[in-house]
């Protein structure tokens, strides 16, 4: 059975870390990488390395902040800067570089790098949660309107749905992430149609996704799972294993994420 590797990876830096994507990418054998936090503008892409490599590439980056792009070797098709709807931040409001939609092998992959909220009762906060609620209601018209579309709402979603998604809950009281709003707000996705696929098969408590680079917190494994994987019903029938790659927050220069892999079927 034909597998497409679908991968997303909040790398923290995409110049700084652009050698250990690209080798990432061929250790693997990822067909699609969704990035987050590429912190560089689209004219300072590395773009050569990936294509070296045999990817295409697509971006969205406006500055040393935020930004998204998608690595593919099997297409890139009808892009889309922002998806409809999503909210801008500032006084005057300005659409963030933080998610980015392309079809990819046929599946639309969204690179998506949802608000941090920064603390609970700061504009920010309610940023998010208005970025979350718009992208909510538009990813399900998508597949309200077709039912078969294979879509993938994947990357840094900045909140940890279940008390074992942290190393420690009370450490987190009152703090953004783990609030009861934060955690509805991504639940509904659920409601909505998607199922959070890298969940299915990587069930276990206390595996994380990203740990600080403060106080020691990989060795000690205190970490957060806040990298996802929400697919559409057409999507999650065709996903037959996922893996979260610890070994990335390991040896020189690591992102403080590491890559979720889902592993998609061909479809019937």
């Amino acid at each position: 059975m034909p597998v497409m590797r679908l991968a997303t990876w909040n790398v923290n830096s995409v110049r700084t870390r652009v050698d250990r994507v690209v080798a990432f990418l061929e250790r693997t054998g990822t067909d699609v990488l969704a990035m987050q936090e590429t912190k560089c503008k689209d004219e300072q892409f590395p773009r050569e390395a990936f294509e070296a490599a045999g990817y295409e590439i697509v971006t969205s980056g406006f500055s040393q902040w935020n930004g998204v792009a998608i690595a593919s070797r099997v297409g890139i098709e009808d892009v889309q800067h922002a998806f409809d709807g999503q909210p801008g931040w500032g006084e005057d409001p300005v659409t963030e570089a933080r998610a980015l939609g392309a079809t990819c092998g046929g599946v639309r992959v969204w690179s998506l790098y949802i608000p941090n909220g920064r603390e609970v009762g700061d504009p920010h906060f309610d940023y998010k949660l208005r970025w979350l609620e718009a992208l909510q209601q538009e990813s399900r018209r998508w597949i309200e309107e077709d039912p078969t579309l294979p879509v993938a709402l994947v990357g840094d979603w900045n909140v940890a749905p279940l008390d074992t998604d942290v190393w420690d809950i009370a450490k987190f009281a009152g703090s953004t992430h783990v609030t009861p709003a934060e955690r509805d707000a991504f639940q509904a996705f659920g409601a909505g149609g998607y199922t959070e696929v890298s969940r299915v098969h990587v069930p276990a408590e206390h595996t994380y996704t990203y740990w600080d680079y403060q106080q020691l917190r990989f060795p000690r494994n205190e970490g957060m799972r806040i990298d996802f994987t929400w697919a559409s019903p057409a999507l999650a029938a065709r996903v037959t294993g996922a893996s979260i790659e610890r070994v990335e927050r390991k040896g020189k220069a690591p992102s403080d994420h590491v890559p979720v892999v889902l592993d998609v079927a061909d479809a019937a």
